[in-house]
């Protein structure tokens, strides 16, 4: 009995070269990994505005500068809610990768941050705001829960952009705050305090067990910016020993930070640099809120936290319209 020959099949014939290149669609690639900077811009101004009222200074100018940001928060919030109109499924492609998660996270936090801003000038606006950020970064938070629980393991360990997903909602304290829901701001400071205290502890036995990748080391700046909005939070609730201890705590990260500077920057500039800017300014402002002595030394720190945040979002701010940023962070397309 002959056997028949076996039938050779074709190889695959793959379309050939799009002439001229295809462009994508406007905003179909926008960066989630922008909104980082857009939070540390918004805190910067917000921190500017505090820092014009202790000094007895004129706000006009900071005044103009937090509309010029919120304006630009609102066309990258378009940007990005154009995106996700085009094509859904594309929110859970940008929650896979850990710049786009913390980039969603920042995002939802940005509009608390953006309520804050608009207080004075519409307090019902202001907090019809809030509220809806606050919705949206629990639902983002959910959907992050259920895609780690589908991601292998390596994707599942705890890394400090968590502080941005499961404890952001303590950035709506600030407008909270300032709108009189005493009693909003204190169940999201005391909702977000443990969820915290899990993070740093789970962090610091990952940091003695393991030194994290060089291009990862920017992220653990992360780890200030709780300790710093708490200290704000507590501040404005009139727990000043809580307040004064998170201080304390967190002049340990900052100082840790401050010291190890170079390790933690040795892979040179990336988007990750965003991870910087929000956590130094709401340090800075909290120092101002504390009074006395830290107010000096926040009004100072606030000074150089200028420098530093404009020149980080100014770089990763350029990289948006090129295409780089998006194509550094892996962003999803639409």
């Amino acid at each position: 009995m002959t056997q028949s020959p076996k039938v050779q099949r074709r190889p695959k014939a793959y379309p050939p070269p799009e002439f001229p290149p295809r462009k994508p669609k406007l905003f179909a690639k926008m960066p989630p990994a922008v909104f980082p900077v857009v939070l540390g811009m918004l805190g910067l101004g917000l921190a500017l505005r505090r820092a014009a009222e202790v000094l007895g200074l004129p706000g006009g100018v900071v005044e103009a500068a937090l509309g010029a940001v919120l304006a630009f928060w609102a066309f990258a919030t378009l940007a990005l809610l154009s995106k996700i109109a085009r094509r859904p499924a594309v929110l859970l492609e940008d929650l896979k990768i850990l710049p786009g998660r913390a980039g969603m996270a920042a995002c939802s936090m940005s509009a608390m941050l953006a309520a804050a801003i608009l207080v004075p000038y519409a307090p019902q606006v202001a907090y019809g705001l809030m509220v809806a950020a606050l919705a949206v970064h629990g639902g983002l938070a959910g959907l992050i829960i259920w895609s780690l629980l589908r991601s292998p393991k390596e994707q599942r360990v705890v890394n400090p952009a968590w502080h941005l997903s499961f404890v952001g909602t303590i950035v709506a304290a600030i407008p909270a705050l300032a709108l009189g829901r005493m009693e909003l701001a204190q169940g999201l400071l005391w909702g977000a305090m443990p969820i915290a205290g899990l993070i740093w502890g789970a962090s610091l036995a990952q940091l003695i067990g393991r030194i994290p990748p060089a291009p990862l080391r920017p992220l653990l700046a992360i780890h200030l910016a709780p300790a710093a909005l708490f200290t704000l939070v507590a501040t404005g609730l009139g727990q000043m020993v809580l307040a004064q201890s998170f201080a304390a705590f967190g002049a340990v990260i900052f100082l840790a930070l401050l010291l190890g500077l170079r390790w933690v920057t040795v892979a040179g500039f990336s988007a990750l640099w965003g991870s910087f800017t929000f956590p130094l300014v709401s340090y800075a402002a909290a120092l101002i809120g504390l009074g006395g002595q830290m107010e000096q030394i926040g009004l100072g720190l606030l000074a150089a936290a200028v420098v530093v945040v404009v020149t980080i979002a100014w770089k990763v701010i350029a990289m948006w319209p090129t295409g780089k940023l998006a194509a550094k962070t892996n962003a999803a397309e639409a």
